[in-house]
């Protein structure tokens, strides 16, 4: 390769080097709104629940951001194979988180709303447990990225099965409190809510594992059983 071929072909890894990082620091900020927005409704601190709400902007211009430059790099270098996997992998990947930020969004207002009522003697403590549970499936997701460790994002992906299991506890915990207290409808309706936004962040977090599995092995494993997916993974 000639130097002009050679200058071209960094400037080129250097682009994307800069979009994974990017992904990464968007990914950072996300997760920061979900635990900020677990904390604001277990910790009944409404003011931290505005700033989640405020700062979902932040999400959503950093989504822009690199998916213009996305776009950019398509349009300049035409990749192609595993580099095209990877600006492929990065649009899909955003599109998640920014649904995630959505999601955490969603919380924060539903913590609000709860902060009005009054609080059971356990404050919340299962939406707690899966909202930890959830934060830290999404931090391990975003380690598996950072590395390109597919067995990691395979193992991320199972959480998915046991954050599932906690909120169909939760669903049956809560059509029980309100046969038993109908005054509490109003009440466990948003905690309802609230759960099925913590189990869709799980959701968006196992759509990232298989976007990694699907860049660094070049294999879809969107709509398999985890057994493929892990398969695809190990091979």
């Amino acid at each position: 390769m000639d130097n002009r071929g050679q200058h071209i072909s960094q400037q080129f890894d250097a682009e994307l080097e800069k979009i994974r990082n990017q992904v990464l620091s968007m990914g950072g900020l996300v997760e920061e709104q979900i635990r900020n927005a677990i904390r604001s409704l277990t910790d009944n601190d409404a003011p931290l629940a505005e700033e989640v709400i405020k700062n979902d902007v932040k999400v959503n211009n950093a989504e822009v951001t690199i998916d213009e430059e996305c776009s950019h790099i398509i349009a300049r270098r035409q990749p192609a194979a595993s580099d095209l996997r990877l600006v492929v992998a990065v649009i899909k990947t955003i599109t998640d988180l920014e649904r995630i930020g959505d999601q955490a969004e969603r919380i924060a207002r539903m913590a609000i709303r709860l902060s009005e009522m009054e609080r059971p003697k356990n404050q919340y403590s299962e939406l707690k447990t899966i909202g930890n549970h959830v934060a830290s499936m999404f931090h391990d997701t975003l380690d598996a990225f950072a590395r390109m460790d597919p067995e990691a994002a395979v193992e991320v992906a199972k959480e998915d099965l046991k954050v599932d299991t906690e909120y169909d506890g939760i669903m049956r915990q809560t059509l029980t409190f309100m046969m038993e207290d109908p005054r509490s409808i109003t009440r466990m309706l948003d905690v309802m809510w609230t759960a099925r936004a913590i189990e869709r962040i799980g959701d968006h977090s196992k759509n990232i594992c298989e976007y990694i599995i699907y860049l660094v092995k070049g294999k879809d494993v969107r709509h398999t059983s985890l057994e493929k997916m892990e398969k695809e993974a190990l091979r």
